[in-house]
């Protein structure tokens, strides 16, 4: 689960392997070893790592699927709105996706709107 976490990740930043190594004072060859499990981060470059990404590091190993904490409280204040499940749900998957695809998302979102609006008239 940290290999694919941690792809996924740098893959959403568009960096190399060798761009995260350097962040991390590491090579890439290491961040490839840990994206294939081949290897596990120490403590302190796990930290780094959920910093890089501002993730929590439970998230990068996949105890969970709240990004930070900050997501989490995101996520309460969605149960707590009167919307239907079907939104909930769909607000959920939204704030799951990452920042590129929740924009990908919105602009989906705005078609369909400008569709609807434009039958209406």
């Amino acid at each position: 689960m940290f290999g694919k976490r941690l792809k996924l990740l740098r893959k959403e930043l568009n960096f190399t392997q060798k761009e995260l190594g350097e962040k991390l004072n590491i090579s890439g060859r290491i961040i490839g070893y840990y994206e294939s499990e081949e290897r596990f981060p120490d403590k302190e470059i796990l930290s780094k790592l959920a910093d890089v990404f501002n993730v929590s590091v439970d998230y990068l190993l996949g105890r969970t699927n709240i990004r930070n904490a900050e997501h989490s409280v995101e996520l309460e204040l969605i149960e707590k709105l009167n919307f239907s499940d079907d939104i909930k749900e769909a607000l959920r998957m939204l704030s799951e996706l990452s920042p590129a695809n929740q924009e990908k998302m919105m602009k989906i979102a705005k078609v369909f709107l400008e569709e609807e609006i434009n039958e209406k008239k």
